[in-house]
Formats: C-alpha cells, structure tokens, sequence
C-alpha cells in the first residue's frame, strides 16, 4: 500500500433551477458533454457535464429544493468570478460561445498570465474563458 496521498475534486456542484434547462445550455452554448442523467426518484436527478475532452472536474448540476437553494441560483459567489474555463484556443472559443449567444461582461484582454474575458451562464453566474500563457 502506498503512503502517497493521491486526491481530486470529481465534481462542482452547480445550484440550478431547472435541469433540462442547464443541460441545454451547457452543452449547446458551451459545447460540454453531458457525462451522466441519472434519474435518483422524487425529482432528483445526477446530472454531470464536462468541458469538451476535459479529464478533470465535472459539473454536478443541482436543481434547487429549497428556498434557500434558489436564492443561491446565479449568486454562488456574491458576484465574483465562480468557475474558469480552461481552453488551448481562447480566439476560437470566444467567437463560437459569441455564436451561440453566451453573454460577455467585457472585451477580452491580455493579462500576464493570459488571454481572458469573463462571461455568463444561463443563470448568471460569472465565468472566466482563459488561455494561459
């Protein structure tokens, strides 16, 4: 047996008011694959999606239950950046999410570590396109 410690975050949970909704944006306006739709009973669903040829973190797509849940839709964060989607072309994915309708909070800019714009999901939550350097 190995003393290495090995870990990973498998999944983000993503508070969300509607399933189908959430999957159709995710995989159309952002071109994820919808890796799991398991029905658990009573209107619960395991819902996971993952960036295009992604080996790492899903997101776990959760319909709110509770009140307190849905205040949280579109505000996980309290208005700052919540995830950051990694690319190896941010040209050709900024102009493809622009396609497909996905809503910018600004001009993309160079940074020193990068390439970046952040952008919106269907609920409102903020997300950073990047290519670094």
């Amino acid at each position: 047996m190995s003393n290495v410690v090995k870990q990973k975050i498998g999944n983000v949970a993503l508070v969300v008011e509607n399933y189908d909704d959430a999957i159709a944006f995710y995989t159309q306006k952002l071109s994820f694959t919808l890796v799991e739709d398991t029905d658990l009973g009573g209107g619960k669903r395991w819902v996971q999606v993952s960036p295009p040829n992604s080996d790492g973190t899903n997101l776990l797509l959760a319909q709110a239950s509770s009140e307190e849940q849905k205040m949280a839709i579109g505000n996980q964060t309290g208005g700052r950046v919540f995830l950051f989607l990694q690319t190896n072309d941010f040209w050709r994915d900024y102009q493809a999410m622009q396609e497909r309708g996905v809503i910018f909070h600004e001009e993309p800019r160079v940074e020193d570590y990068g390439t970046v714009v952040v952008f919106e999901d269907l609920y409102g939550n903020k997300w950073d396109l990047l290519q670094l350097n």
